[in-house]
């Protein structure tokens, strides 16, 4: 499995999805990993594996339609299983609840914005939007805020990556298309954004501006380094988070989603308060159920807000899209 230079140093290869924001977010980790060795005296060398996955793939679809959980994560994954990675980046929120037997999720490095935000003509944002501008977005949750919001709105599938989406906005005769801010920003293309949408109006997907790194289970050197990567509070509202989207089951296919914040930290009475805001919707927009609620278990709170939005009709939601 392991992988040694010339140096007898062991080589810990990385695998990644090969777009460029994917590319540049291992870069990012790769090197605080450098960092963390040389403040540790740990002896290893890092390497870039690229990997495609289905949802690179398939691009002419929306990603609803392309259907399956784990579309940017499943070679990779294998990837790991075949000993020819030794970790994998990914955005978390293309992550999938369940992770296969043997590989664990155990670093998430600390989370950067996680809100949409809009890149339109002339800079505008959402509430001076022309009246049924046409906006483009890849995600159902997206779409599903935005027409609530503002029910005038077109929306439109756009899929690709952050520079192809972007000009498409000149190309294909769009107002506005809708991002994650995190990507800008790893991308250091702050100036092109020209609003941000608070997560009042649009809440994120679970784990938006966060990393997860994942490895196998049984590689006690990586985890060992992972877990001086992992940012405990990151990681604290990013398992809230997720624990919901397991309760629901969800995938791209249904407009989901969470934002998990620390009210209160830990302290040496009682662990961190967390509240998390859930949402659930159709994907018209017509239907908008949100849940805000605290605690202090994060699994249980994921699952508690999950089980307040059934109670409000979003298991009939969820069924209808099933279907």
């Amino acid at each position: 499995m392991a992988h040694a230079s010339s140096g007898g140093r062991r080589v810990i290869v990385v695998g990644t999805r090969q777009s460029a924001l994917a590319l540049t977010q291992t870069g990012q980790v790769i090197d605080q990993l450098k960092e963390l060795c040389e403040l540790h005296k740990l002896e290893y060398d890092f390497e870039i594996r690229k990997i495609v996955t289905k949802g690179d793939r398939i691009l002419d679809v929306t990603l609803s339609k392309v259907g399956g959980k784990g579309l940017f994560v499943k070679e990779i994954e294998q990837a790991l299983f075949d000993g020819e990675i030794d970790l994998a980046v990914h955005s978390m929120k293309d992550m999938p609840y369940e992770l296969p037997d043997g590989l664990m999720n155990a670093a998430v490095p600390k989370r950067i914005d996680p809100r949409d935000c809009l890149v339109t003509k002339g800079g505008l944002p959402l509430e001076q939007l022309p009246h049924g501008a046409r906006v483009g977005t890849s995600s159902l949750r997206r779409a599903c805020q935005l027409k609530h919001a503002r029910p005038d709105l077109q929306l439109e599938s756009i899929r690709g990556n952050i520079d192809s989406r972007i000009r498409k906005l000149e190309t294909e005769g769009f107002d506005a298309i809708v991002l994650a801010a995190a990507g800008l920003q790893r991308m250091g293309w702050e100036d092109r954004i020209s609003s941000y949408v608070p997560v009042e109006v649009s809440v994120p997907a679970v784990g938006q501006g966060a990393l997860g790194i994942e490895c196998r289970v049984d590689d006690s050197q990586v985890r060992h380094l992972l877990s001086l990567l992992n940012d405990p509070v990151s990681s604290l509202t990013v398992r809230a988070e997720r624990s919901f989207l397991g309760a629901l089951n969800g995938g791209c296919q249904i407009p989901i989603g969470a934002y998990a914040t620390i009210v209160e930290p830990a302290n040496e009475e009682s662990s961190a308060l967390l509240e998390i805001t859930g949402i659930v919707g159709s994907p018209d927009g017509s239907v908008l159920l949100k849940e805000t609620l605290r605690g202090r278990d994060p699994e249980a709170l994921g699952q508690e807000a999950a089980a307040a939005l059934k109670a409000k009709g979003a298991d009939r939601i969820l069924a209808e899209l099933e279907e």
